[in-house]
């Protein structure tokens, strides 16, 4: 298959990317290098991928790209770029949100409509949808209510792949992803921060009492996802959740990295932030059903990866 990665520097792109090519398909991968974090670590992100003669590499903005020549004979669509982060999302920031996760989206899709070949596009939402629900697990049946711009913006451009889907016959599909780590997991996502902090032995900060929970999801399983949506007839205009499959105080976790870090750790509390939910917890019963999808990584093994990764990383960024 040829395939098309937007935002495939980060996080999730470059692992998806990985895999896709190991798979034997075709990868063209477009990236802005937003400066929400440093262009040094998406840079490293995209080194095993120069390498392979099937990845095509495009510096550019979605919002100013020829998206129709970029999307010409393309297979799959895998949309994983976004303005990320809950807490950012406020303010001023808000006009960066609607332009890459509401507008971009909007021009992704509207060239897509005209791609004859495509077999599916595939869109990276978000839990932040859902907002603070107390209906544990949560089921795709639940009425959205976000709770942060954030989640507004994601929650914009599902409503997007559903009407490309069903008035101009776009096949989308779209992941809601809870709680995305692992190796290359973004520096301001929580897991890397408490790595990073643990390597300077710096007090890790957290926002609350630490008993808030989440449903983390290692990224080969949202890997995974990606791929079996891709390929399943029954996922074409479905919302999905895709998640690790267990729900963990953000307590344990810090138990957990002192344990693999070997390191005693500190914590500094702070107030909650505005758009934080107490918990998130998924029922991937439909993604069970339409694509096959089990998570298959626990959150010490994880957990081990990331921590790994992320003392690798700072020891090259550093010389």
């Amino acid at each position: 298959m040829r395939c098309l990665i937007t935002g495939v520097a980060g996080f999730v792109g470059s692992h998806l990317a990985e895999r896709l090519l190991a798979d034997g398909h075709e990868v063209h991968g477009i990236d802005a290098f937003i400066d929400y974090y440093p262009r040094r670590i998406k840079e490293l992100n995209l080194e095993r991928l120069r390498d392979w003669e099937d990845f095509t590499f495009v510096e550019e903005n979605i919002l100013t790209a020829n998206l129709f020549r970029l999307l010409e004979g393309m297979d799959w669509i895998f949309h994983q770029a976004a303005q990320a982060g809950v807490r950012a999302s406020w303010g001023h920031e808000f006009t960066r949100y609607t332009e890459c996760n509401i507008l971009a989206t909007q021009r992704l899709l509207e060239a897509a409509s005209h791609t004859k070949s495509l077999r599916r596009f595939v869109y990276a939402s978000s839990s932040s949808v859902y907002g603070e629900t107390t209906a544990l697990p949560v089921t795709e049946q639940v009425t959205p209510h976000p709770v942060s711009p954030y989640g507004v913006t994601k929650l914009a451009a599902e409503h997007l792949c559903l009407l490309y889907h069903r008035n101009f016959g776009v096949p989308t599909a779209s992941l809601r992803y809870f709680t995305v780590y692992g190796p290359r997991q973004r520096p301001d996502m929580a897991f890397h921060r408490f790595c990073k902090s643990i390597l300077d032995r710096e007090a890790i900060t957290i926002f609350g009492d630490g008993l808030q929970t989440r449903d983390f999801t290692y990224i080969s399983d949202v890997v995974q996802a990606n791929i079996l949506a891709a390929n399943a007839d029954a996922a074409s205009g479905e919302v999905m959740n895709i998640a690790g499959g267990s729900r963990v105080t953000l307590r344990s976790v810090l138990q957990l990295l002192q344990e693999i870090s070997g390191s005693r750790i500190e914590i500094r509390r702070d107030n909650r932030q505005p758009g934080d939910v107490l918990d998130t917890f998924a029922d991937t019963t439909r993604a069970h059903q339409l694509i096959n999808y089990h998570p298959r990584v626990g959150l010490r093994e994880g957990l081990t990866s990331q921590f790994e990764q992320v003392v690798s990383l700072y020891a090259r960024v550093r010389r």
